[in-house]
């Protein structure tokens, strides 16, 4: 083999492996984890929606978070390199999740009024506008930790049902605690919103830059205010049972590119 047709060899082999370079999770709800070779940090975007990135120079990864209702088959990254754009393709996989069926005592959180549904409209309103925020902050690595410790009691993606009736799948890891159990922020980042919504009680959003956002619901007391800086551990309120319970237990959610993903993937130590 000449030199010449080694090179394009060679190259071909290196396109393939950054192409094929994707988190072993790349399901709906999950995550695709994508190599990306530029001296500088690159820009990436999935759906229209900005993407996070961590690593350093000529090792970046795009970060991708899958939607749950997404369909299986190939995908496609847009990412921008001092000035150049390019489309990146990558697989998602099928995934069926296990379904869960709930008993609520209280039924206007299976069927609301109409005065409950102009609260739930407003906070699907205020709730998207949070997943939309996005700080511009260099990350290396993500390494979040569990809010509480406790047994899980509802994993992420489970397709519900509340008196029998189909809802929305389950977005994200409820851990069971007692009422009062200190809540800790997963990772160092800002309160961007804090609220008493319909379905997920009294609830405090930290914001860790580039889009990756944690949630954390049906809490007891809030320890935080808006605007405030957060480190990994610092307590930012308890466990209770507001909004749609049937327990005290803390509602996790985590947020990629505006998208709910499985907060079990991102966990450094997982429980």
């Amino acid at each position: 083999m000449n030199n010449s047709r080694l090179r394009c060899v060679s190259l071909f082999l290196l396109l393939f492996c950054f192409s094929a370079c994707v988190f072993a999770n790349s399901v709906p709800g999950g995550i695709a984890m994508i190599g990306i070779q530029s001296a500088s940090r690159p820009s990436a975007w999935y759906q229209g929606n900005r993407v996070l990135i961590i690593g350093k120079a000529n090792n970046w990864k795009a970060v991708v978070g899958i939607d749950l209702n997404a369909n299986a088959g190939i995908h496609f990254l847009e990412i921008e390199s001092r000035g150049v754009k390019t489309l990146r393709n990558f697989d998602v996989s099928d995934k069926q999740y296990k379904t869960q069926h709930i008993t609520i005592q209280d039924k206007r959180k299976v069927n609301p009024d109409p005065l409950d549904m102009e609260r739930i409209n407003k906070d699907i309103a205020s709730i998207a506008l949070v997943k939309g925020s996005w700080l511009d902050v260099h990350r290396e690595s993500i390494d979040l930790i569990l809010p509480v410790t406790g047994p899980y009691t509802s994993p992420f993606g489970l397709r519900r049902f509340f008196n029998k009736q189909a809802r929305k799948p389950h977005s994200g890891l409820d851990i069971a605690a007692g009422e009062g159990t200190s809540i800790s922020a997963a990772g160092s980042g800002k309160v961007i919103n804090i609220g008493d919504y319909f379905f997920n009680g009294k609830t405090v959003f930290l914001d860790h830059g580039q889009g990756l956002i944690t949630m954390y619901c049906h809490m007891n007391s809030i320890d935080v205010s808006i605007d405030q800086e957060v480190q990994q551990g610092e307590t930012i309120g308890s466990v209770g049972q507001t909004g749609r319970v049937t327990g005290a237990h803390l509602h996790w959610g985590v947020i990629l590119n505006k998208t709910m993903v499985d907060p079990e993937l991102l966990i450094s130590q997982p429980n």
